[in-house]
């Protein structure tokens, strides 16, 4: 069983998906409505039922994970998805929106912690489980005019190493998966009018001279999410076509 947040579009209805495909039912959570995701998932004959969730809520997050276990016994895995992204403004550090700084802060760093919170209790009942947290490779490339994101998403990473070493005696395991520019509405929506031009210098600053589509990336996170990566914990997984070696 699985809970992905920001399951509503983009990469977390792709994760859902693929992650169902592969047998598993799904919690779709999301400030937005699922419904989408969770028909696309049946029409394809998996299990899926959604939740609306906001990550900034701790009382959400909450009754997003007593519904996962009403509904499913248990919980094996948490994708944490959810985060300020498409909708944010970019400019110099210093000109940066304090509001919007705040924001980001508290879903893409506040949000997580409480995620993992609500699930940490029946992961650890369960004998175990996989918590993996969605990165950025912008937070070790140090991508200009997005500083706000930046620093989150470098939190993500150091988040993810800390709770790995905490966890791994409850057989816990915590990772991260890094992408590059994913080609999403959320990244037309975070690039806009440049949106072309900054895919042409993504792609050539990989190895792999393409851009990131969706399907690129479930099939690591399914990887994480099932018994093949028992023993890979703390890791930043990075899939960015070569853009950058750790």
């Amino acid at each position: 069983m699985a809970i992905v947040t920001g399951a509503a579009r983009g990469l977390g209805r792709a994760y859902a998906e693929a992650m169902a495909g592969e047998g598993a039912a799904i919690l779709a959570c999301d400030v937005n409505d699922c419904s989408e995701t969770v028909s696309a998932i049946a029409d394809a004959g998996g299990r899926a039922v959604s939740a609306i969730t906001d990550i900034g809520s701790m009382e959400s997050c909450q009754s997003m994970a007593d519904q996962a276990l009403a509904e499913f016994g248990k919980i094996d895995t948490l994708v944490n998805n959810a985060a300020l992204y498409g909708g944010l403004k970019g400019g110099r550090f210093e000109t940066l929106d304090e509001a919007q700084w705040d924001a980001v802060m508290n879903i893409n760093i506040k949000g997580l912690w409480q995620s993992c919170k609500a699930v940490v209790g029946p992961m650890r009942e369960n004998g175990g489980g996989s918590i993996i947290n969605i990165a950025s490779l912008a937070a070790v490339f140090g991508m200009p005019y997005g500083l706000d994101y930046v620093a989150s998403k470098a939190a993500v990473i150091g988040m993810t190493r800390g709770m790995a070493r905490e966890l791994g005696r409850d057989q816990i395991r915590v990772n991260a998966v890094a992408p590059s520019a994913v080609m999403t509405e959320g990244t037309s929506e975070f690039f806009g009018e440049k949106l072309d031009k900054a895919k042409d210098v993504i792609a050539r600053g990989q190895v792999i001279q393409r851009n990131l589509e969706t399907s690129d990336l479930t099939g690591t996170i399914i990887y994480l999410a099932s018994d093949s990566s028992s023993f890979v914990t703390g890791q930043t997984h990075m899939v960015d076509g070569g853009s950058w070696f750790l």
